[in-house]
């Protein structure tokens, strides 16, 4: 495939350039507002991590040891009585129209002291950006006007993302994988809707939320052409959420088990399926390809936000210590060795955070943050009243043939190239940022020994919930592979991706 159609002969160098220089190219294009803005919100997530989370995180961790059926609603409850959950929700849809990107700051903020509560909130944005990517405008205005319904009345209102299954997981977004592996959940069309059966496990948020955005197939032999994305609500008749996931860290945030037996969800909560995309210039498995490229390219970039944040906290953990311990009548921080190890603590928790920036610049910029990122179209949105922008929406709902041409529009305009290039950028910025946070937790505890080892430390905490960040949204693996399929492999025709997990698949099968 050609980087470019304009320049269908671009250099290795010219193609290295553009891939690496997104903020340079940000620069003139990026709304000025931005930065002020996402000062505030960095200020108010600041505030939140002093006033609420520093005094509670260790407290809450012993309470869920020793009690894991617990369900920290409490923390639920105090992140929407402060908006947190329509902080970034456009004001189109009635939420406090934050620019996304601002929502990563937010969040490495949170995960400097609690990795599971930061996660509570991002997985809220991880099931409600699934949706959004459907570009399904009506089910998107009603889920959003419940979760903003929900702040008011003190009752929230969250959305998870039902996707890894019993017998699958990270190759799930990848069609490649997805056909060669072994996916259960059926969503069987029949008049009205569809009727779904199957399991999901490891579900963020699952006994929290309200909204399950389910990923199910009308025909599990062909699952990459027939993927159905479903609201599901909470108390649907044939749904069940189940138990709480055995997990190690992040305790705050419930990995929940979901159920469906026979589940019928209407067509007005389907948010896309082969129907939806039949007549259009691509594929359906095209659609869900590019649908779950731009999820992973803003979701891996929240990831990694979260991957500065342990970084950042695990290098704060370590400094505080060695200024305040001695060691043969001299302080710790005085030894060079120390400082040499402070200095690479540093060092990644400030790639984990550019990596993260230059991934949200990407999506700015290609991605799905681009509508709202025109300086036109953002300063539009600030400057008009929510109200008129509510109105506006209300009378564009009315006119199907309107919502059908938009939706038709951006899921199929977009350039291959830039899709390459979000998708490559999120999976180097995965799997780099929750390395890079697992090896500052763990030299935490090795320059802290026995004081990191204690609970009241923190240290031990932090090491424990890291490791979850190199598990989900992919594996680190299969983040490596993405970055090798977007960014690497492309343009060479001898190229072939996932060929081991087919052999593996074929063995399996003898």
């Amino acid at each position: 495939m050609n980087f470019r159609k304009d320049k269908p002969t671009a250099s290795r160098a010219e193609v290295w350039f553009d891939d690496t220089t997104l903020s340079l190219q940000a620069i003139s294009r990026q709304p000025a507002g931005m930065l002020a803005e996402i000062r505030k919100v960095v200020r108010m997530a600041a505030r939140f991590r002093e006033e609420f989370v520093q005094p509670r995180a260790l407290e809450m961790d012993r309470r869920l040891q020793a009690d894991y059926s617990y369900l920290p609603w409490e923390w639920v409850e105090e992140a929407n009585r402060r908006g947190f959950f329509t902080l970034c929700l456009p004001k189109l849809f009635g939420g406090q129209g934050v620019c996304f990107p601002a929502l990563s700051y937010f969040l490495e903020e949170i995960a400097v002291d609690c990795l599971g509560l930061a996660n509570i909130i991002g997985a809220h944005y991880l099931g409600l950006g699934t949706l959004i990517v459907t570009w399904n405008l009506p089910l998107i205005a009603k889920v959003c006007e419940e979760i903003v319904a929900g702040e008011k009345s003190g009752k929230a209102c969250l959305v998870s993302l039902a996707m890894t299954e019993p017998t699958s997981g990270s190759d799930t977004p990848e069609p490649d994988l997805l056909d060669k592996g072994e996916v259960a959940c059926h969503a069987q069309k029949v008049e009205g809707g569809y009727r779904v059966n199957g399991a999901k496990i490891f579900i963020s948020n699952g006994h929290f939320s309200t909204w399950h955005i389910t990923v199910a197939f009308e025909d599990l032999k062909r699952p990459s052409e027939s993927g159905v994305f479903l609201a599901v609500k909470t108390g649907t008749q044939g749904f069940q959420i189940g138990g709480k996931e055995s997990k190690m860290g992040q305790l705050a945030c419930p990995a929940s088990e979901l159920f469906f037996s026979d589940c019928f969800v209407p067509d007005a909560h389907v948010a896309l399926s082969p129907d939806h995309t039949r007549g259009y210039s691509k594929t359906h498995r095209q659609i869900y390809q590019r649908l779950f490229d731009d999820l992973c390219s803003i979701s891996r970039a929240g990831v990694c936000a979260l991957c500065a944040g342990a970084a950042r906290g695990a290098y704060e953990d370590v400094l505080k210590f060695v200024a305040a311990t001695q060691n043969q009548g001299d302080y710790l921080i005085n030894a060079e060795w120390v400082q040499c190890r402070l200095a690479d603590l540093y060092q990644n928790a400030v790639i984990a955070r550019l990596l993260q920036v230059e991934t949200n610049y990407a999506n700015g910029l290609y991605g799905v943050y681009k509508p709202l990122q025109s300086k036109a179209a953002y300063y539009a949105v600030k400057c008009l009243p929510g109200a008129f922008l509510r109105w506006g929406l209300r009378v564009m709902l009315k006119h199907e043939w309107l919502m059908k041409m938009i939706r038709k529009m951006l899921m199929e305009g977009f350039t291959p190239a830039h899709i390459q290039r979000t998708a490559g950028l999120a999976a180097l910025a995965k799997f780099t940022g929750s390395d890079a946070a697992m090896k500052n937790c763990q030299m935490a505890l090795e320059i802290m020994g026995k004081a990191g080892l204690r609970h009241a430390g923190g240290a031990e905490k932090r090491l424990r919930d890291a490791k979850l960040l190199q598990i989900y949204e992919g594996t680190n693996q299969i983040n490596r592979l993405d970055l090798f399929r977007n960014l690497i492999g492309r343009g060479l025709p001898q190229v072939r991706f996932y060929e081991d997990a087919e052999r593996r698949t074929s063995h399996h099968g003898k």
